[in-house]
């Protein structure tokens, strides 16, 4: 019996499926076998990523729980932000499940003030975070601390206030913090008090991160849903 030159997709033309001597008169061209469309999703306004129970969608953003119970859910503009860091940190605590969920990142001037209220919330919601005003040992290097904070997070969070944007122009602590940070790809800008056209005319490369800001939001609800995205936990 004759064999087909082309069993598996077929021709491409029927001249070619002439010149077959298992198909002449009558066979199969490309264009009659159905197409089949790729397991891979773009994003459309949710997660395309849902190995593991690390991603979900709903109603075009995504929910996601907290270690503390609570349930938050993100516009899809959110979701697109954060998306990629919940993914990333249900990696990360697969393989490294010791690591801190984030690393907090913010100017010296803000320590007692939104950077310390910051971490409460996050704390609430049943984040751990690396904070130097609590976990820098006395007489301890800085820097030193810093780069063990960093290198033991899965995720970092810049607070970027009117007092970092002054310590980025300064060249800093917050400004060395936030150097590593960038070079790990794992950043979520915070705007608190300030635009992203602000930070845009200091530091262009962490305006291009993507991130959150409280201007129509409170601290609270940010917090959550940071803390909520760094959790690993499966989807709510």
């Amino acid at each position: 019996m004759a064999q087909c030159t082309a069993p598996v997709n077929g021709h491409r033309t029927s001249a070619a499926a002439a010149r077959c001597p298992a198909c002449r008169g009558g066979g199969r061209s490309y264009g009659s076998y159905p197409s089949y469309a790729s397991p891979r999703t773009s994003y459309r306004g949710g997660s395309s990523y849902n190995s593991g129970g690390y991603g979900s969608s709903s109603g075009g953003g995504g929910s996601r729980r907290t270690r503390s119970g609570r349930t938050v859910s993100y516009t899809p503009t959110e979701w697109r932000t954060v998306e990629p860091f919940t993914r990333k940190a249900g990696e990360v605590a697969q393989a490294y499940p010791d690591r801190r969920d984030l690393f907090l990142c913010h100017a010296w001037d803000d320590r007692e003030g939104s950077a310390k209220e910051l971490y409460g919330q996050l704390k609430l919601n049943g984040a751990s975070v690396w904070f130097s005003e609590e976990d820098l040992p006395l007489g301890s290097l800085m820097i030193r601390e810093i780069d063990k904070g960093l290198r033991n997070s899965r995720v970092g969070i810049v607070l970027v206030t009117p007092a970092l944007l002054k310590s980025i122009e300064s060249q800093g602590v917050a400004e060395k913090e936030l150097a590593a940070l960038l070079s790990t790809r794992r950043v979520i800008p915070v705007l608190h008090g300030v635009s992203f056209e602000d930070l845009n005319n200091v530091s262009p490369l962490l305006a291009s991160h993507a991130g959150l800001s409280t201007k129509e939001s409170t601290l609270d609800i940010v917090a959550a849903k940071i803390a909520a995205a760094a959790a690993a936990l499966p989807a709510a």
